[in-house]
């Protein structure tokens, strides 16, 4: 699978990520780590946060992979422990050599490998519960308008054709947005995150990082594979799917919606 792929909407996580990243080589650097203190405290810098920042994008590649068959928000420690063995061999071996080329112009005998192995342990491990608990994110939820309160803004734009139509869901397409109600759909061009402010007024909630749905249109749920869909009620002979992802799953079933 292609390295863009792999990141493809990750931007946010990827950010994060770095930022721990950072923190933490600036850390190691100030506190002279596993015996570095000898060194300047610039290089000691350059060092520590180059590793750490080169580590943390190493580490989402894998996080990607492993995320696609362990559900994170269900199981994070066993995530965090199958993610810190999958980074840490080949982390270990880009440690041994970059310490090598960078302090002493070499690279190092391999009999000295397995000495860096610890350290590259239990950093990853730190940083990789750290990324998984600060990843967990609860889905935006919307409340429905107290009684006399004026409804909620995102109904006025409905298209004249669906004016006065049941809300069942909003769908994130490209720039646009897809209008599904009782009497059809329709697309307006707006950002769901713009959305999301105007649907408070509307009980639902934002089921994936594309879907909004209202509360009173779920129908049922399946779930297969540490997956969930919920089918909703479309007013038409074809029901209405929607994907739960599997980072909003759990704060979803928490809530009640299934």
């Amino acid at each position: 699978m292609p390295f863009a792929r792999l990141l493809q909407g990750k931007a946010r996580d990827i950010a994060r990520g770095l930022i721990v990243a950072l923190v933490a080589g600036a850390f190691l650097a100030f506190s002279g780590a596993f015996g570095s203190g000898g060194t300047p405290l610039g290089q000691r810098l350059v060092y520590w946060i180059a590793m750490l920042v080169l580590g943390g994008l190493w580490g989402h590649v894998c996080g990607a992979l492993v995320t696609r068959f362990i559900d994170a928000d269900a199981r994070p420690w066993t995530t965090a422990a199958i993610l810190t063995m999958v980074i840490t061999g080949p982390l270990t071996l880009g440690v041994w050599a970059a310490t090598g080329l960078f302090f002493y112009q070499r690279l190092l005998s391999i009999g000295v490998l397995v000495n860096f192995l610890p350290a590259v342990l239990l950093i990853t491990a730190v940083l990789s519960v750290l990324n998984i608990f600060l990843g967990r994110e609860r889905p935006v939820e919307t409340h429905a308008s107290a009684p006399g309160a004026a409804p909620a803004r995102f109904l006025e734009r409905l298209p004249p054709k669906l004016r006065g139509a049941r809300l069942i869901a909003v769908e994130a397409e490209d720039h646009y947005l897809r209008l599904h109600t009782d009497r059809g759909s329709d697309l307006i061009l707006m950002r769901l995150s713009d959305a999301l402010a105007e649907l408070e007024g509307l009980e639902g909630a934002q089921t994936h990082r594309s879907w909004w749905v209202a509360r009173d249109a779920v129908a049922s749920v399946a779930r297969g594979d540490g997956r969930a869909a919920l089918t909703l009620d479309s007013g038409s002979d074809s029901p209405l799917t929607a994907p739960v992802s599997r980072r909003y799953a759990r704060a979803l079933r928490e809530a009640g919606w299934w």
